[in-house]
């Protein structure tokens, strides 16, 4: 499953990062890392962007982004 996947308020673990490297780097960057835990606060009414709550702040993701994240519930 991938984080655009994911329902409001779902918690979920991050498994994998996938795409291009520099894709994968920023959004490493940015403290979406293996086995962080991330909760889906709010969804665009198109999809785009998502909101999603990581390491104590909020932050915002294209829905293409959130496409490369491999998740799994906990």
């Amino acid at each position: 499953m991938t984080l655009f996947d994911c329902a409001i308020n779902q918690h979920v673990k991050v498994i994998s990062i996938e795409g291009e490297s520099s894709i994968r780097k920023r959004l490493i960057d940015m403290g979406i890392t293996t086995n962080t835990v991330i909760r889906v606060k709010k969804v665009a009414p198109m999809g785009d962007p998502i909101e999603i709550h990581l390491r104590g702040y909020e932050l915002s993701l294209r829905k293409d982004e959130a496409k490369k994240i491999k998740v799994e519930t906990i």
